[in-house]
């Protein structure tokens, strides 16, 4: 199955001086790796100045919309009644990003449609990650 979701959205990434700057973003849901989701930031957006693209397990997302979620890289929670925060953390530091929450719950609710929540096909995945380890096709 090779559906893929797509949403872009506008973040605003929060600054060590307390500043909002607005920044564009995509979300994006495979259905071939239907445990993750993506998002996709543009060149401008990234330090190294190329596109940076995060993955992170759809379960986090769902969990962050509704209580504080994840530890390690990938940290998100709901911030206020409107918006979410994503805690992105990298060898060269951490990015504080806020998105409207509905914006997040739409684009959630629609990878549900594609690849409902426990259905996910866990065997494929297993054994495409095996195969890039151990250099199969």
């Amino acid at each position: 199955m090779d559906i893929t979701v797509e949403q872009p959205m506008l973040a605003r990434l929060i600054t060590a001086e307390d500043q909002e700057i607005p920044m564009s973003a995509t979300l994006r849901y495979c259905a071939d790796d239907p445990l993750a989701v993506f998002v996709d930031f543009p060149a401008e957006a990234a330090l190294e100045g190329e596109e940076v693209t995060w993955t992170f397990a759809r379960s986090l997302l769902d969990q962050g919309l509704r209580a504080p979620a994840g530890h390690g890289d990938v940290q998100i929670w709901p911030y206020g009644r409107t918006r979410t925060v994503v805690e992105f953390h990298s060898p060269h530091g951490l990015a504080l990003l806020q998105f409207q929450a509905l914006a997040l719950r739409r684009f959630l609710l629609r990878t549900y449609e594609v690849v409902a929540p426990g259905q996910e096909d866990v065997t494929r995945v297993v054994e495409r990650g095996l195969c890039a380890l151990f250099g199969g096709v």
